[in-house]
């Protein structure tokens, strides 16, 4: 079993990661684009120009499926993307938690970049799954760029700047980005107001990952070896995970893993 993953960058970390952990022996492509990123401030049809392009490279690959580790990807390519690659590869989108995240009750806070956050397409997810609960967008200016390069400096300051926008009462955030996974429990630390009940973190890694394998009609294995392989895609060219990858848990987790000849 082979499945690709694309992003602008290091944000499809997370979703890896839960592939990893369901399936260790399937093979891995990750295509990023170091050359185009970020895609949150690109117009939807240059976005969705650079993420055709990228999907391109993974499906030259052949893989079984197709994650779209991006949530801003998602909410502007995923039509074009699907109409280009299947039926011949399953493409399995990213979409922000919010129907489980409002299952709780609220309030609900959705953390996402400022390209998603007020989008007709998070509009109409808010308005489908979240009716009668109050849902604040929360705009986080700087943080998946900042999570990106693992700079630590900057994550502090954006992850603040997002948790001053933040609502004192709110019991549950959906991170809205799939780089703000990756410093989900610096998230939490930052929104946590002391005497409250825990805040629930809501991201979307484990559903599609789980997702991916339904689409292929294929089951977890999380007790296999880890046989699968990892070959990682630049703007279309072979090369090595990012440096900053290794910052993160879930980057660390792949390097257990041989890369493809």
């Amino acid at each position: 079993m082979k499945i690709a993953l694309m992003d602008s960058g290091i944000g499809l970390l997370a979703a890896t990661a839960a592939v990893r952990r369901l399936r260790p022996d399937a093979d891995l492509v990750l295509s990023l684009d170091p050359d185009g990123m970020p895609w949150g401030p690109r117009t939807p049809q240059d976005l969705t120009a650079r993420a055709l392009a990228v999907a391109e490279a993974a499906a030259a690959h052949r893989p079984d499926a197709l994650i779209v580790g991006c949530n801003t990807a998602t909410v502007h390519a995923l039509p074009a993307l699907r109409a280009r690659l299947e039926p011949a590869v399953p493409v399995v989108g990213t979409v922000p938690a919010i129907k489980p995240a409002a299952a709780g009750g609220g309030p609900v806070v959705i953390w996402a970049t400022p390209a998603t956050t007020g989008s007709p397409y998070q509009r109409d997810l808010i308005r489908d799954f979240a009716d009668g609960v109050s849902v604040t967008e929360v705009p986080c200016w700087g943080l998946a760029e900042a999570v990106e390069h693992a700079d630590e400096s900057a994550i502090d300051a954006a992850v603040a700047a997002a948790a001053a926008l933040t609502p004192d009462e709110v019991t549950t955030v959906v991170l809205g980005c799939t780089h703000y996974e990756l410093v989900a429990e610096r998230i939490r630390a930052a929104v946590q107001q002391p005497g409250t009940p825990p805040l629930v973190l809501h991201g979307s890694a484990g559903a599609v990952a789980a997702q991916a394998l339904r689409r292929l009609g294929a089951g977890p294995a999380p007790g296999v070896p880890v046989t699968g392989t990892v070959t990682v895609l630049l703007s279309g060219r072979e090369g090595a995970l990012p440096e900053p990858a290794l910052a993160y848990a879930e980057g660390r987790l792949l390097r257990t893993v041989s890369p493809a000849s």
